[in-house]
């Protein structure tokens, strides 16, 4: 495949897995809302001008399909409970007939004139958001992030099951008479686990053998190959250096503690190392289909903890740019590569939406749980202004990660 087709290919892809991650993260908190009894008024893939429109016949509800397809939302009737607290404060009300409105962003797009052939669409049915219950309304907040991990998970699954996991073989390792051989991995081990911790990720490894010395004898469970095929065994490893205090992005000092070696070519140095598919039994891939993912969230709190502690700088970050960048350079890889990291970016929004940073709906879940314990609402406006102040935030982080990519 010519290079600019590959690049053509992996770039649809990339949009492809985003859409369809977002898109499963808006029908979650739908399907929630439409059991629980919310009105909604809109269900909207990607942003922008509406390139394709429906009202239902029955529900009233719009269906729209949007000229970009970076985004969505499902739009709960009230959801900011603006017009709650105009009401109750004694604003003027229009003598017009009220208008369904979906809420996508400040644009408001009418339900009930949507079209001539849709003027005569029922209202949507259902109670206002900020009029349910509480626990109704974080049961809704919670479904979209729920959604984006039962589909990474299923990702997962069709990945361990149909290809394997994903795991380190040694190509190489240094012996002399300081670290003979039976103090040593061999070459063609696939690395299982270290000091009775499973390897899923590479710093995985770094975990379990941060902070021993040289000359420390660890224990490494491995695949070693064999004529039959392969064979899982433990192996005694002396270590050649100090582990020090890895970050989330840094791994190279396991590796040469490890003996693994380094070879020189022209164009550089690289690890005599590199990644295969391994497969476990039936129970076992299951198994470890949900502790991936779960490592996988792990990763993003450790990663945020690092940021905070200045383990790792802001550049080792990326936004909607490098994200896309980043996927459609492994989608256009193969379908296993194209699983893989359509499985982390799924587990990734689950988890980042979850976070009680303004604009997210782990926010919206802390104001809920302060209106649920205090019987009050937090003032609707006053709520309004920090999401408004949490969604700038959030594009000018995503604008300047994506920019300190290139610098």
């Amino acid at each position: 495949m010519p290079a600019w087709a590959q690049w053509t290919l992996g770039i649809l892809l990339a949009v492809l897995v985003l859409l369809m991650m977002i898109t499963v993260h808006e029908f979650g908190h739908y399907v929630a809302g439409k059991l629980l009894r919310f009105r909604i008024n809109e269900f909207s893939i990607g942003f922008g001008p509406a390139v394709f429109k429906h009202t239902g016949k029955k529900t009233g509800e719009l269906f729209a399909v949007r000229l970009i397809p970076l985004g969505g939302y499902c739009a709960f009737d009230g959801e900011d409970g603006l017009d709650e607290e105009q009401t109750k404060d004694g604003a003027s009300m229009s003598a017009d007939p009220p208008l369904e409105n979906a809420q996508a962003g400040n644009s408001f797009v009418p339900v009930s004139s949507a079209g001539n052939a849709q003027e005569n669409a029922p209202v949507p049915r259902g109670g206002k958001f900020t009029e349910m219950a509480p626990w109704k309304r974080i049961i809704v907040l919670v479904s979209g992030a729920a959604m984006n991990y039962l589909l990474a998970l299923l990702l997962i699954l069709a990945m361990f099951g149909g290809y394997g996991q994903s795991l380190i073989e040694v190509r190489g390792v240094e012996t002399g008479e300081a670290f003979p051989a039976e103090y040593s991995l061999a070459a063609g081990d696939i690395l299982l686990g270290a000091e009775g911790r499973d390897l899923y990720l590479a710093t995985d490894i770094g975990r379990a053998v941060s902070g021993k010395k040289a000359g420390d004898i660890i224990t490494v469970r491995v695949a070693a190959k064999t004529e039959s095929g392969y064979e899982e065994r433990e192996r005694t490893v002396m270590l050649r250096s100090d582990v020090p205090e890895l970050s989330s992005t840094e791994v190279t000092g396991v590796w040469k503690a490890l003996g693994i070696g380094v070879e020189k070519r022209e164009d550089g140095r690289y690890y005599m190392l590199s990644s295969v598919s391994y497969r476990f039994g039936f129970f076992e891939t299951v198994g470890r289909s949900f502790v991936y993912s779960f490592r996988i969230a792990g990763s993003i709190f450790r990663v945020i903890g690092e940021l905070f502690t200045g383990k790792i700088g802001l550049s080792a970050l990326g936004g909607p740019v490098t994200t896309i960048k980043m996927t459609s350079e492994i989608a256009a890889t193969g379908l296993r590569n194209l699983l893989e990291i359509s499985s982390f970016i799924g587990v990734n929004l689950a988890v980042f939406n979850l976070l009680p940073i303004p604009a997210l709906d782990g926010s919206k879940i802390v104001f809920t749980l302060i209106e649920w314990i205090f019987k009050r609402p937090v003032p609707r406006k006053i709520e309004a202004a920090i999401h408004f102040a949490g969604i700038v935030l959030l594009f000018g982080f995503a604008i300047l990660v994506d920019v300190l990519q290139f610098i």
